[in-house]
């Protein structure tokens, strides 16, 4: 199943303050930092495969569902038919 949107925290941003460092120390220090950030990071958690077989038949307990007329706000009740029970 999908998820609603991505949540992933957002990226932080990396600056060296009130250091010595030259310009080029100092990228090479938030590179070596972002690369650490990203090497640590947990692995992408994959998503949930639904069984074929279960996917197919939703798919084609939906379809009957919309030409049976049980998706008709008009026609339909709690099971799915127009005839009301127990009356």
């Amino acid at each position: 199943m999908g998820k609603n949107g991505k949540q992933t925290p957002p990226r932080p941003r990396i600056e060296l303050q009130g250091g010595t460092a030259s310009p080029e120390e100092a990228a090479a220090i938030a590179a070596a930092i972002e690369q650490f950030i990203r090497d640590t990071a947990p692995p992408p958690v994959a998503e949930q495969r639904i069984n074929p077989w279960v996917r197919a038949s939703l798919y084609e307990n939906a379809s009957i569902m919309a030409t049976s007329g049980a998706l008709d706000p008009d026609n339909a009740n709690t099971w799915g038919d127009g005839e009301p029970w127990g009356r």
